[in-house]
This record gives C-alpha cells, structure tokens and sequence, in this order.
C-alpha cells in the first residue's frame, strides 16, 4: 500500500467477513469513478451467477428426477393395491412421500451454501417449503382433474400423463424458481440485494 491508497473494507463476493482491499485514493474519494481491478473482483460477474445456476439447476434436476421416480413409483403402487378408485388422493400421497425426499436432498445438496441457519430460520425456512410444494401438488392435482373428471380421460395411462407428466413439469418449473427466490433465500442475501 502506498501513501496515495486508502485502506476500504471491501467484501468479498462469497464470504460474509470484510477483508481490507487497496483502494486508490481517488476512487475512495469518488465511489461513482469507473472501477478499478480490485472492485471487479469482489464483484460476483455475470458468467459466475450462470455458473452458479446451472449447477443448481442440475442438481436440482437430478434430484427431481429421482423424487418423480419415487412419484411415480408410490402412485401407481397405490392405484394397483389399496385407492384403484382414487387417483387423487393416490397422487396426493405420493407427492408428499417425493416431496419429503426431495426437502431432504435439495437443502443437503442444491441449496445448501444459501440455506438457513438457526431455529427460527430454519423453521420459517421450512413453512415456505411446504407452502410452496402445496401450491406445486396443486398445479399436479389441478391438471390430473381437469384429464380426469373434466375431459373424462379416465384410463391410468391418461392420469399419470396428467397428473406425472404435464402437472408434474409445470408444478417443478414452479418449485425451482420459489426455492431459489423464496425458500433457500438466506435474509442476509435478501438484505444485500434490497440495499443494492
């Protein structure tokens, strides 16, 4: 550092403790000055958020596949055996056995660097959870209903392209944009961006 610099606590873009970057003074005086090496690199780029994004949206992908076999798999499990006349609540009970997997897997894996931390966070954390799924088991059950009881296709093949298919897409397309906005939103993460 020489006599012109400005010592500025500058926060990295992925820890939360400020560490002490070299300013020149001018951009110290001025903060609207264009800027210089050490204010892009604690910005987070463009390039880096995609980055970021896809890898969670593989993993959430590879998890929701998974959860729609396990779906799939409790669904036509209880059509066979014990609710043959009851696709509804057959696919309300399997959507919540994959749901369950998926909250597990997808705050240990996909979500797990903006996950909360502390008892009442984790517990606000886990009401959106579930008010997000129930919408998402909504657009799933809403689409098997309509197929089913509305355009009369009743055969199983017709329920589970409703309601595991074409209600199944819709709802997880639903689940993964709330989980990264909504439930996973550390309120730090949500303070920086306001503030921005």
């Amino acid at each position: 550092m020489t006599r012109t610099d400005t010592p500025v606590l500058v926060p990295p873009g992925t820890g939360s403790v400020p560490t002490p970057v070299a300013v020149p003074a001018a951009r110290a005086a001025h903060p609207a000055a264009p800027a210089g090496p050490a204010a892009t690199v604690t910005r987070p780029t463009v390039a880096s958020g995609l980055r970021a994004t896809a890898t969670q949206l593989a993993s959430f992908g590879t998890i929701g596949a998974v959860c729609f076999l396990i779906d799939l798999g409790v669904y036509n499990l209880l059509r066979a055996t014990v609710l043959p006349d009851g696709p509804i609540a057959a696919k309300i009970v399997s959507a919540v056995v994959a749901t369950a997997v998926a909250w597990l897997a997808n705050r240990s894996i996909t979500f797990r660097s903006q996950r909360q931390v502390g008892r009442k966070e984790t517990l606000r954390e886990g009401l959106l959870f579930a008010v997000t799924n129930v919408v998402g088991l909504g657009i799933a059950a809403a689409c098997l209903f309509v197929s089913h009881y509305v355009l009369g296709f009743t055969p199983t093949l017709a329920d589970n392209v409703a309601g595991n298919g074409v209600g199944l897409v819709l709802g997880t397309v639903f689940r993964f944009v709330a989980y990264k906005a909504l439930v996973f939103r550390s309120t730090d993460a949500h303070a920086k961006e306001h503030a921005a």
